[in-house]
């Protein structure tokens, strides 16, 4: 590469910051549409394959993805809000129990006087706000109406989400296709390597993750709902969610889900229902569910991805959150070659680490 290809390059990639940047506040909606196409492009493309034209297809994905929209809005989300008020109705409680349990047990182990910790105040406080809330969807609602600006904006975006997926999927492969043309001929088949080889990270991160997320979400709520937790499904999608990293899911979900359990039956006994619930989950996850679903692909590590989902959202906002896995994965695929790329340099010995082991072959036979 020479130096004018290299100073190409830095000043592409420093314009296509600085755009991110400052376009930050209107590419959310564009970013999760093009997240939703490239998810949804290989069904599309199977449904293609199936002798569907590419629009029925994207048609057939399109209204496939609205059903299943507005079956989980319509029978989860008042579900939701019911058990959302339910947990703050019971936090008082949650704060007695620390009282008169945690607390006493934490000074008697570790010596310590939490005697000035008010946990009395902020109980009243709560109550007292909680019996001037009433439904809580109700208020959020009526907050969301009062700021007229806001709310149309908002819905504005939502309605933007389906329309740039609908064209993105439509034309997902004819863009791709466009993109690698314009590719300088020097750079094209190692772009088109660096791709594959992201899509590959990317797929077995978003792709393959992302569905054991859900799946775990499932078994927790319904293993939980087993149990008679009133919470049920609030606890399982906190749990599927946090397991985005592995073990953060089941360490949340199996505390607040035990505290909770504790709270509503007042009897130790049942703890051993929710660990079973979540020991059940665990070893479904490791034997079932990342093997199929993940299998050996070579995914983003846990720490990478906290990491670039707190450092996205720290510089961009929301949309570096969305950008986060994505920028991550290929910084993971080009450290890799440069890795590789050292291992084989003069700078690292190659030469003569080959020329040792070449000596040492001789000396042995």
């Amino acid at each position: 590469m020479t130096e004018s290809q290299r100073w190409f390059l830095l000043i592409i990639t420093l314009i296509m910051g600085a755009l991110v940047y400052v376009l930050a506040p209107i590419l959310a909606p564009f970013l999760v549409g093009a997240l939703l196409a490239y998810l949804f492009d290989p069904v599309a493309d199977r449904l293609e394959a199936a002798k569907f034209g590419r629009t029925g297809a994207v048609v057939t994905v399109f209204l496939f993805m609205t059903a299943l929209l507005a079956l989980t809005v319509l029978l989860l989300l008042p579900q939701l809000g019911r058990q959302i008020q339910v947990l703050l109705e019971r936090v008082p409680m949650i704060i007695d129990l620390i009282e008169q349990r945690l607390v006493p047990l934490l000074e008697s182990t570790l010596g310590m006087d939490l005697a000035a910790m008010d946990l009395g105040m902020l109980k009243s406080m709560l109550a007292g706000n909680w019996q001037q809330t009433g439904n809580l969807m109700a208020q959020l609602a009526g907050g969301i109406t009062r700021s007229g600006l806001a709310v149309l904006a908002w819905i504005a975006n939502l309605v933007l989400i389906p329309v740039v997926l609908f064209y993105l999927l439509r034309d997902w492969d004819l863009m791709m296709a466009r993109i690698r043309m314009l590719l300088p001929r020097y750079l094209e088949p190692r772009v088109a390597l660096w791709a594959n080889e992201c899509d590959e990270v990317l797929g077995a991160f978003i792709k393959g993750q992302l569905l054991v997320m859900l799946a775990l979400g499932i078994i927790y709520a319904v293993g939980l709902w087993l149990v008679g937790l009133d919470i049920a499904l609030l606890i399982g999608m906190l749990a599927g969610l946090a397991s985005i990293v592995p073990y953060m899911g089941f360490i949340i979900g199996i505390l607040v889900a035990g505290i909770a359990a504790f709270i509503q039956f007042q009897d130790p006994m049942v703890l051993i229902w929710v660990g079973a619930v979540f020991a059940v989950g665990q070893a479904l996850e490791g034997m079932l569910l990342t093997p199929l679903l993940v299998g050996d692909r070579i995914g983003l590590h846990p720490v990478a991805v906290i990491f670039a989902i707190m450092a996205g959202g720290q510089l961009f906002g929301f949309v570096g959150v969305l950008l986060a896995l994505p920028v991550a994965a290929v910084i993971m695929v080009l450290l890799r070659h440069l890795h590789q790329g050292y291992k084989s340099s003069t700078l690292y010995g190659s030469a003569q680490v080959a020329e040792v082991e070449l000596l040492n072959t001789e000396a042995d036979e």
